[in-house]
């Protein structure tokens, strides 16, 4: 379907449930479309602990040089800046959106869809998933791959053995290839 016709059936989903609500039936349809879909989330502690520790060295650098009081609070503000980063960092957690038939996570501080036309495979290792992504041709007639989709234990903490039995079922609805 295209977006505008799933907006249109999302606005008259959210209405029908509306005036169902109001007679007391139960909802027919979920108003966010989204029912089936299966959130993974990770959490991330390398980038905020890489902050925290460029902060303190940063911060033991700027103690130990000679220069004037002046700059002793911009150091302050500098590593307390890197610090807020850090925890802004790790109180948003990765995810990985399994829907009905589209992929969404959050790349480069973007949300990120993929349909199931766009996957080229899917491989499950031990402790990381990779989606491979196929290429899709340009206005100037290259191929552009783009990169691929990958969600590790070790780096963001998922749940990769929950995650490789949904993709796994994900990929035969949709015939992807999936390695194991």
């Amino acid at each position: 379907m295209s977006r505008s016709w799933e907006r249109m059936v999302q606005k008259n989903s959210t209405q029908l449930n509306k005036q169902r609500k109001k007679q007391g039936k139960p909802s027919l349809y979920s108003s966010n479309g989204s029912a089936t879909a299966d959130i993974f989330r990770g959490r991330n502690f390398v980038l905020p602990i890489t902050l925290v520790a460029l902060a303190v060295v940063y911060l033991l650098l700027g103690m130990a040089s000679q220069q004037a009081s002046m700059n002793t609070s911009l150091n302050w503000i500098v590593v307390g800046l890197y610090v807020l980063l850090a925890v802004m960092i790790f109180l948003r957690r990765p995810f990985l959106k399994v829907d009905k038939n589209t992929l969404s996570t959050v790349k480069f501080n973007r949300d990120r869809r993929l349909t199931a036309d766009q996957i080229a495979k899917i491989k499950a290792g031990s402790g990381s998933i990779v989606i491979e992504l196929q290429g899709t041709k340009g206005k100037n007639g290259k191929v552009s791959k783009g990169g691929n989709w990958v969600f590790t234990r070790l780096i963001n903490r998922y749940d990769t053995d929950a995650m490789a039995a949904r993709l796994e079922r994900f990929a035969e609805a949709h015939k992807i290839p999936f390695e194991k």
